[in-house]
């Protein structure tokens, strides 16, 4: 008999009741460290109190009229994306998978207001996860993703990732954007190098194409820059984002430049529920903390110090682990050991991570956890690690 909650995740048997920072407490009142963050979701980590407040103020007066009407505190919102970012406008969403859709579409509308229909190809790279929608999908390509779901949504070409001359060899006539996350969170905590960022905007800029980038999980201070994008010292044309903005309530964006934007008018998407007060009031209060300057330079410190930690753990149980990779706090350790296995050993002593592709757990703490809490993940994994020897 099949359950109430469909069953399309295996969960882990355990009931968190309460969140403290960067701790969970479970029923049963063990405290686990959140090295996970509800995937790289609770930005500001679990309560935290300027959260708290900006959602409870809300939710006093008013949570939701529909973008019928006029909505203060989306445009509060997006004119510090703005402000922030290189985007000259913003479309709410309610998550990374309605983000995609939008970009998909956006790009694809650019091309066809500029007299150009047959341009609808979008390039994207193995090991992308970009949502599990139709679009979503499709742009990723794998079996994993598509197999049983056709037929599969046209208009994506898949390249290997890392593969700059495949790209330059990929675009045709019927190309209008490449699509790529500055760093793969789903595919193994994969950075793409600052030089290859570079040379993507450079290519699109060559040929006339959209730079898309998805910044779902990689953005919002998660790499020590608001954008992940940023430490390239390039722009994109259309970005993704979600996640982190609403700090755990749900809310993405489509950022955009206005040359991009070109098609979209009145009637052309829609949202009912993304950019309502509710979720907006808590992404301002997001990015009041983490666009300030002195926020970001500290998670830079405490990843340089995380990951500081981690190489030296690495070393110290070479059967477990294999290496240290990714970018601020979005950290993957590549495991000799199953990947799963490790995972599990860390429940077991009260740690939390997420697993990846290529055999990689993903570390994704709060921005804001503290010096101790670094310390005391390493001391967790480290006893994780020992459990799997002993195995």
């Amino acid at each position: 008999m099949i359950a109430s909650v469909l069953p399309t995740y295996n969960r882990a048997p355990l009931n968190f009741v309460k969140g403290e920072g960067a701790w969970l407490v479970e029923k049963d009142g063990r405290r686990f460290l959140d090295l996970g963050s509800g995937i790289a979701v609770n930005a500001l980590g679990h309560a935290h109190p300027a959260l708290v407040e900006a959602l409870t103020n809300q939710a006093q007066n008013l949570w939701h009229v529909s973008n019928l009407y006029e909505i203060p505190q989306q445009q509060a919102l997006a004119d510090k994306l703005v402000e922030h970012t290189f985007a000259d406008t913003v479309f709410f969403t309610n998550s990374g998978t309605e983000a995609c859709e939008l970009a998909v579409k956006m790009a694809r509308k650019y091309f066809f207001e500029k007299d150009q229909p047959e341009r609808i190809e979008i390039i994207t790279f193995d090991g992308s996860f970009h949502g599990r929608s139709s679009a979503g999908i499709a742009a990723a390509g794998s079996e994993k993703m598509t197999k049983g779901f056709g037929p599969v949504l046209p208009g994506f070409v898949h390249l290997t990732f890392g593969d700059l001359d495949g790209v330059t060899n990929a675009i045709s006539d019927s190309t209008a954007a490449i699509m790529i996350e500055p760093v793969q969170g789903e595919g193994g905590i994969r950075p793409v190098p600052d030089a290859d960022m570079k040379a993507l905007r450079a290519i699109c800029d060559e040929h006339g194409l959209l730079l898309i980038l998805d910044e779902v999980q990689c953005g919002v201070g998660r790499t020590g820059k608001l954008f992940a994008h940023e430490w390239a010292g390039i722009t994109p044309d259309i970005m993704m984002v979600a996640k982190g903005i609403g700090g755990g309530f749900p809310l993405g964006a489509v950022l955009a430049t206005e040359k991009a934007a070109l098609g979209m008018t009145a009637g052309t998407h829609g949202s009912t529920y993304g950019g309502n007060p509710l979720g907006c009031a808590v992404g301002n209060a997001v990015i009041d903390h983490v666009a300030d300057p002195d926020f970001l330079a500290d998670v830079n410190r405490k990843a340089g110090l995380l990951r500081q930690k981690l190489e030296g753990l690495v070393s110290g149980h070479p059967d477990v682990f294999e290496e240290v990779r990714g970018a601020g706090l979005m950290l993957g350790l590549k495991c000799r050991a199953v990947n799963i296995d490790v995972v599990n050993a860390g429940y077991a002593n009260e740690v939390i991570t997420v697993p990846a592709a290529d055999n990689v757990i993903r570390l994704l703490p709060p921005l804001t956890l503290t010096d101790e809490d670094v310390a005391e993940a390493v001391i967790r994994l480290e006893k994780a690690a020992i459990q799997v020897e002993n195995a």
